[in-house]
């Protein structure tokens, strides 16, 4: 798909509208730098443009009006802008800019509730970020049917604007970011067939959530000390059945009294029974909890003055780790939601046994009131009491026990199935198709890096150990450049290649690449890089100031976007 068009609208006017064609595509920033102090990105709206774009492809709002360095600095004159005027941005994707077969038309403003407005080719598109996705995906890449990788992660190389994916050839989703999610992403992206990745990553968190319940049951004692408790349990209760025995008891309360054991053993048995199964609500609640506290909202001053100082040793630094915590926080939801799932079945359980607490304690005060209404003698009810409590202890050890055999046999099939999955996700001949994929890729990488830098760049694939202690595929850069223009140029290679290698692979990619800073290359790179876009008819729009555009490529037919002082993008 390519970016046909870019529509600001307001109620009353159109403020601006742009157009994009093949090839390079400037948005070009014409502020004097005599006289008038320029703040790369931040000061007439080029940025925001890719922004916007960047908006109406699943993003938050709050990238055009807070502050990336301080979330709690608002600029409330943009934002008072886009809300009270109602400003809707039009975007307009099409197959073909010649000869168009398909097209979509997303339309997004900044209101919520019932004036929000989310549609894509006329239909309204739900408020949660999953739903959000799902129909991008859908519209955008209709031949996919798979759940991850997200739309989101798909996009993220194609659109790069904030520090990390200005700074990260391949690592361009979030710092919180695991190693399991990136494999599935790259795996994909470079058409190694890998049909298990979400099986793969959901049995991964179902294990985990096992494993913190295990550790929660064995809080207190293990495994092997409740079954010897439960030894000395059932001793003691022998030990008092005997005693018991050579009392002289009419046949009857014999009966009751046995009985009454019973129900006690059973009751204390179903109560433990739903102290587990509260347990483990609880601990769905305490992930769930876990998931909303790793959210950072309040309290960022620790977080500013790292930046703070980072900010000192690289002043251009413009974006915040809080943009960073936005993409954690949209992930941590959609794993709260994931975590959720097995609330209801829960419940459903708790009450059932709630129920047979209450027939149970019926049960016990008839039985009770039997035996004390009997003549009974004054050790006979001490041994009772005795036998209550050792009941107790003997139900509640055995429902410890059943618990953690269940918990421990939910983890050994749940690793069973992630083993059958990782022999053939590790396998020699899945590494071979790795490798052979890669080297396609590779050949492409290289020619462009070439012709950049005369040097040949390359992706490798290496299997290691994540922090999980799982085996994973880790694709990385061979060549590591720290001067951040040649860092840009290697970036813009791979995009460009990876656009080619999809469309010989038949993976399914955007054809427009959206940068930033491209100030930072020096001209005669930026000359080479608009080539390769305009012989593959890839859309290479970057925003970048006016004096630093080479004069070869000083060409209006190259210019979407003419911004200044005078003249800013929403033109207040």
């Amino acid at each position: 798909m390519y970016l046909k068009s870019l529509t600001i609208a307001t109620k009353e006017r159109v403020v601006r509208e742009i157009f994009f064609h093949k090839g390079l595509n400037l948005i070009v920033d014409k502020t004097p730098l005599e006289g008038v102090e320029i703040k790369t990105g931040n000061n007439v709206g080029k940025t925001t443009v890719l922004r916007l774009v960047d908006f109406c492809l699943g993003h938050d709002a709050n990238s055009l009006y807070v502050d990336e360095e301080n979330k709690r600095d608002v600029n409330h004159k943009v934002k008072d802008f886009l809300i009270d005027n109602e400003v809707l941005i039009s975007l307009t994707l099409v197959d073909n800019l010649d000869m168009p077969t398909q097209s979509v038309c997303i339309e997004r403003n900044f209101l919520q509730r019932g004036k929000r407005i989310y549609k894509i080719n006329g239909t309204p598109v739900g408020s949660s970020k999953q739903e959000i996705d799902d129909a991008l995906k859908s519209a955008i890449f209709p031949t996919l049917s798979i759940d991850k990788p997200t739309f989101r992660q798909l996009i993220a190389h194609n659109i790069r604007y904030n520090e990390l994916r200005l700074s990260n050839t391949l690592k361009v989703l979030n710092s919180f970011t695991s190693a399991e999610e990136y494999e599935v992403l790259f795996l994909f992206m470079f058409g190694c067939n890998y049909n298990d990745g979400e099986e793969r990553n959901r049995l991964l968190a179902q294990i985990d959530k096992e494993d913190k319940f295990k550790r929660r049951l064995e809080k207190n004692q293990t495994k092997g000390a409740y079954k010897v408790a439960l030894g000395v349990v059932d001793n003691e209760i022998a030990q008092l059945e005997e005693k018991k025995k050579r009392l002289n008891i009419n046949p009857e309360l014999e009966f009751d009294v046995e009985q009454l054991n019973q129900v006690k053993s059973q009751l204390n048995k179903v109560l433990s029974d739903v102290a587990v199964q509260t347990m483990r609500k609880q601990l769905i609640l305490d992930a769930q909890h876990e998931v909303s506290t790793r959210q950072f909202r309040e309290d960022l001053s620790v977080l500013q003055t790292v930046y703070n100082q980072a900010k000192t040793f690289i002043p251009e630094l413009h974006k915040s780790f809080q943009d960073l915590v936005n993409y954690h926080n949209r992930m941590l939801e959609n794993r709260a939601s994931f975590i959720a799932q097995e609330l209801p079945e829960l419940e459903t359980k708790i009450t059932t046994l709630q129920d047979m607490v209450s027939d149970l304690h019926t049960q016990e005060l008839i039985l009770q009131d039997r035996i004390i209404g009997s003549n009974t003698f004054a050790e006979l009810e001490e041994i009772i009491l005795q036998l209550n409590e050792r009941y107790k202890q003997k139900g509640a050890y055995e429902s410890a026990i059943d618990s953690i055999n269940e918990v421990e046999k939910n983890i050994a099939q749940l690793r069973s199935d992630l083993n059958k999955i990782d022999d053939a996700l590790f396998s020699e001949a899945f590494q071979d198709t790795i490798s052979r994929q890669l080297a396609k890729f590779n050949v492409l990488f290289a020619q462009y890096s070439d012709r950049l830098y005369k040097e040949q760049y390359a992706i490798k694939c290496d299997l290691v150990m994540s922090k999980s202690g799982k085996q994973t595929y880790q694709f990385a850069p061979i060549d590591v450049n720290f001067s951040t223009g040649k860092k840009q140029g290697e970036i813009s290679c791979f995009d460009l290649a990876y656009i080619k290698f999809a469309d010989l692979e038949g993976i399914p990619t955007l054809h427009f690449l959206l940068t930033d800073k491209r100030e930072l290359m020096h001209g005669n790179q930026l000359n080479i890089i608009s080539q390769i876009a305009n012989e593959n008819e890839v859309q290479f729009i970057a925003s970048i100031l006016e004096d630093k555009i080479t004069p070869e490529m000083r060409n209006d037919a190259n210019y979407v976007v003419e911004l200044s002082q005078d003249d800013k993008l929403f033109r207040f």
